[in-house]
């Protein structure tokens, strides 16, 4: 649901450029965040908060990872009490960390633990509010009366905090929403705002401003447009409260850091966030790294030169919700298409010479055999010389059945009549020419294309926006986009690539409105500053899941890897993690906390071995009811701690099983699962 009215609205400064947003700053102990401050990185504990012993090593353990902020739940009122012991524990350890209460039922929780600790984090859906999933139509009056009765409920530990100088985190979440909220806004990103405006505004109606904001989601485009709508909201009444940003329930492993870097570096890329938290399901202290790239990564991206271009202040994208953009569908080969509302295809290169073809084969043969159900689907090689030619040749024989088409990068050392000349091989597999092309190129642009047409191959044009603005552009609209496809690799003087490729995304829709885009994930575009796999993970999980978020991608490649199958189930993650293709089981997996009823990291594990090849099936894995049928809103199944080795099991948002034997429980979600005929059995 995207948010009108009568004048537009306006998230951040600039889409083409990373341009900080101008937050107010929130003081929370020794650490400010907002304005000109840092990046913050926060994490929370998993410790059972009255287990003082255990929660102050974790603390400090997380502080000496880099940790600035530690979040701790405080679920009753005798775990709030346990805060003041923690508090006083730490800093006669000389640890001066800020602690965060983490709220979310008990109003008396939260007036005692705003005692002990300097910041409280309140959820809207859940504090003083009700969530039974009821369907009701709120009259205006009736609606009113539920927000005078939140008015009453919420002043007290707002006029608390404003007593004892303790900050407050409105942390709204997708799915947690109030049936107030729901039924009159549903389980939207404009939902989520509301319902964190009406507590901000009940705050400043006692002055109180010491706010920080947070609207967090599972799903990352869901997560992004409550964000961006939250800024543009506040904008319109002068608010400025920063933001904590996070994806909740990522779940672990790569998939977790994935969806985590798609998430909040596509925010952080837009400029906004103050402070955030990556939400892994595994030992805290593995959060502290990835968060702590992020925030370095966008701290350097906000420092390079600011100017914005005048030809380009604004696009076509609806940030608010997601639309695809417009393409027109293009067959890269007898096997696979493009464009329209079919998924990204995914290419991935191959960082040996052509003429050393046999290693090309069996690393291809290898990743097709170990990744069965997520193949590899285009096979990039450089071509630089004739020899590159002729060695593609026996590279095609090889390969032709079991790649859906293959990739030519010509290099400046062949020309269009080496092309002309070159007796092509014939076979199953479609071709695809990649071509660098200049401003200046626009007669050997479109012979190419027409070169490409007569051979039924397609040319995938690598270009700047610049040059597709330039003639170039003009030569291309005349021949029209079919057997086109267009592509950017960072060229110099680029300091944003994400913005340069939605630039390039704008030059295209003015000139070629249909022709499919390809998200080209190259050392130049990601900008990766350490060589190591992780480190370009994230570097590509922000770059082509921001495009992909705003619906702008018909293909991605994998450019930067030295182990095909690496980069092949790199491309599928992202895609996943982007939600624009779904090629295994989605998992939906809280960080854990001292709520928690069961071992959630060895339990996640279990059920995703038994459950990781359902593609199209989503699973939460939630460590309580305060993380159940709300909070796993997208997911299939549920899997929650209900009590103490009991397991409570949901279709969708109902309960269908109560109190499971946890040593039964698994067992009970796959009998499920093959009841509502999503089962398949593993190959």
């Amino acid at each position: 649901m995207s948010f009108t009215d009568s004048s537009p609205l306006n998230y951040c400064a600039s889409r083409f450029q990373a341009i900080r947003r101008v937050s107010s700053v929130v003081q929370v102990g020794s650490i400010a965040i907002g304005g000109d401050n840092p990046l913050r990185v926060q994490s929370m504990t998993t410790t059972n908060t009255r287990d003082i012993n255990a929660t102050v090593r974790q603390t400090l353990a997380l502080v000496e990872a880099g940790c600035e902020i530690v979040r701790i739940t405080a679920p009753n009122k005798k775990a709030a009490q346990a805060l003041a012991e923690i508090s006083k524990n730490l800093r006669s350890a000389k640890c001066d960390v800020p602690l965060v209460a983490d709220i979310h039922f008990l109003p008396s929780a939260a007036m005692e633990a705003a005692k002990h600790v300097e910041k409280v984090r309140i959820n809207p859906g859940n504090y003083a509010d009700k969530k039974k999933f009821a369907v009701n139509e709120y009259s205006d009056l009736a609606y009113k009366e539920e927000l005078d009765r939140l008015y009453e409920s919420v002043t007290p530990i707002i006029k608390r905090c404003k007593e004892l100088g303790r900050a407050m985190r409105i942390g709204t979440n997708h799915g947690s929403l109030s049936d107030r909220i729901m039924n009159r806004y549903g389980d939207t990103p404009l939902g989520m705002v509301e319902s964190a405006l009406e507590f901000i505004r009940i705050a400043e109606s006692h002055s109180y401003y010491d706010i920080c904001l947070s609207m967090k989601a599972s799903n990352p485009k869901v997560m992004i447009e409550a964000y961006r709508l939250a800024v543009a909201r506040m904008q319109k009444e002068d608010m400025h409260y920063p933001l904590h940003l996070g994806v909740t329930e990522a779940g672990d492993g790569e998939d977790a850091r994935i969806k985590s870097a798609i998430g909040i570096g596509t925010l952080l890329n837009d400029g906004l966030g103050d402070t955030l938290r990556v939400s892994l399901t595994e030992d805290p202290i593995y959060e502290i790294p990835v968060a702590r790239d992020l925030a370095n990564k966008a701290m350097d991206l906000w420092k390079k030169p600011t100017t914005i271009r005048n030809s380009i202040t604004h696009d076509s994208i609806d940030p608010y919700q997601f639309n695809r953009r417009t393409s027109r569908v293009l067959s890269l080969g007898p096997k696979s298409q493009i464009g329209g509302n079919l998924a990204p295809a995914i290419i991935v290169k191959s960082l040996e010479l052509l003429t050393n073809s046999p290693a090309i084969i069996q690393a291809v043969c290898r990743t097709q055999t170990q990744l069965k159900d997520s193949p590899l689907e285009g096979l990039q090689v450089n071509v630089e010389s004739s020899e590159d030619l002729v060695a593609f040749i026996g590279l095609h024989e090889a390969l032709h059945s079991v790649i859906q088409f293959f990739v030519l990068e010509i290099g400046t050392n062949i020309d269009l009549s080496d092309l002309e000349q070159f007796l092509w091989p014939e076979g199953q597999a479609g071709i695809v020419i990649l071509q660098k092309i200049n401003a200046e190129d626009a007669f050997y642009a479109t012979e190419l294309l027409n070169f490409c047409r007569f051979k039924g191959f397609n040319l995938a044009i690598d270009c700047s926006a610049d040059a597709l603005r330039s003639e170039i552009g003009e030569q291309l609209r005349v021949m029209g986009s079919d057997h086109l496809i267009i592509s950017s690799q960072q060229s110099e003087g680029i300091s944003h690539p994400l913005g340069h490729y939605r630039e390039l995304s704008e030059a295209a829709n003015n000139f070629l409105p249909d022709v499919p885009i390809w998200i080209r994930n190259t050392k130049e575009n990601t900008l990766a500053s350490q060589d190591y796999f992780s480190d370009r993970l994230i570097e590509s999980s922000i770059f082509s899941g921001s495009l992909l978020c705003d619906g702008i991608g018909d293909i991605i490649s994998i450019e930067t890897e030295p182990v095909l199958q690496k980069g092949t189930a790199l491309a599928y993650n992202i895609l996943q993690g982007a939600r624009s293709r779904i090629s295994k089981t989605e998992f939906v997996a809280c960080p854990s906390c001292g709520r928690t009823l069961f071992d959630l990291q060895s339990v996640t594990q279990t059920i995703r071995a038994r459950t990781d090849h359902l593609k199209g099936v989503t699973i939460a894995i939630m460590g309580c009811i305060v993380n159940g049928p709300g909070e796993m809103a997208d997911a299939d199944f549920g899997y929650v701690g209900g009590a103490p080795n009991k397991i409570n099991l949901y279709v969708g948002k109902e309960c269908v099983e109560y109190n499971v034997n946890e040593s039964e429980a698994l067992n009970h979600l796959i009998e499920l699962i093959k009841k509502n005929g999503k089962w398949v059995d593993p190959t």
